[in-house]
C-alpha cells in the first residue's frame, strides 16, 4: 500500500492542477450559483463584521462571493493555492488583492473581523482539519467571526466509497472520497466540532443545507 503521507501530497498537488488546468475553464459556468444558505450565512458574517472591513475569503476560487461582500460595504482579500482560479477572480475584480496561499500555509496573525472558507474544507485531509482551523483562529480579531462549510454525503456513499479505495490499495481513512482520482474528506460533525472546541473557537450557529453544513464561529 502506498505511503499515506506520500500520498496525500500527490492528492493535493492533484487537486492543484485539477482547478487550475481543468475546472477553471467553466467554473463559473457551472458553480457560479450562490445557494440559499450560502447566501443566508454570508449576509450573517457581515452582519456581525464591522464596516468598511477587510474580509477574507480563503479559498476563495474565482470570487464569486466578492460582490456581496463589496456590496456590504466591506473589503475583500482572496486567498487560494489555484493561480488560475485567482487570474479570474481578479479579471471580474480588479484591484482586489489576491494571493496564492494554501489553507495549510496561511500565516495571517489577528488581522481579520471575518473570515469565510466556503465550499473548500472537503479538500483538507483529516490531518490538516486541526492546522487549518489553527490557522483561522489565528487570523481572526478578537471577537471576529469565521464562516465555513463541511460538505455532507450519505453514509452508504461514504462506506462504499471507503471499501472500493481499500480495495484499490488506497490508503484512505473512513470519510475519505478518493477512487474516483479526486480527493473529498467527509468529516463526522461531531469531530468537526471538536477540532473547532481545540482551536479556541465558540460555535454560533449551525445549519445544513444546499449539501453542505455550515457553521458560524466566534473568536473571543
Amino acid at each position: 500500500m502506498v505511503d499515506r503521507s506520500t500520498w496525500l501530497k500527490e492528492r493535493r498537488k492533484m487537486a492543484e492542477y485539477r482547478y487550475d488546468a481543468i475546472f477553471s475553464r467553466d467554473y463559473d459556468e457551472k458553480y457560479g450559483r450562490i445557494d440559499p444558505t450560502h447566501r443566508q450565512f454570508v449576509k450573517k458574517l457581515l452582519s456581525l463584521s464591522p464596516a468598511g472591513c477587510t474580509v477574507l475569503d480563503a479559498a476563495c476560487g474565482t470570487g464569486k462571493y466578492w460582490s456581496m461582500i463589496r456590496d456590504g460595504g466591506r473589503s475583500v482579500v482572496g486567498t487560494d493555492q489555484s493561480s488560475e482560479m485567482l487570474k479570474l477572480a481578479a479579471k471580474k475584480h480588479p484591484g482586489v488583492p489576491t494571493a496564492k496561499i494554501g489553507l495549510q500555509e496561511m500565516t495571517y496573525t489577528d488581522e481579520f473581523f471575518a473570515i469565510m472558507c466556503v465550499d473548500a474544507m472537503e479538500n483538507v485531509p483529516p490531518e490538516d482539519w486541526a492546522l487549518v482551523l489553527g490557522n483561522f483562529a489565528r487570523a481572526l480579531k478578537s471577537g471576529g467571526y469565521l464562516y465555513f462549510t463541511v460538505e455532507v454525503a450519505e453514509e452508504s456513499e461514504i462506506q462504499e466509497a471507503y471499501r472500493r479505495a481499500r480495495e484499490m490499495g488506497l490508503p484512505v481513512v473512513r470519510g475519505e472520497y478518493a477512487h474516483h482520482g479526486g480527493y473529498h474528506y467527509y468529516p463526522r460533525p461531531q469531530q468537526v466540532e471538536r477540532w473547532v472546541a481545540q482551536s479556541g473557537l465558540e460555535i454560533v450557529e449551525k445549519s445544513v443545507g444546499d449539501g453542505y453544513l455550515h457553521y458560524l464561529v466566534r473568536k473571543d
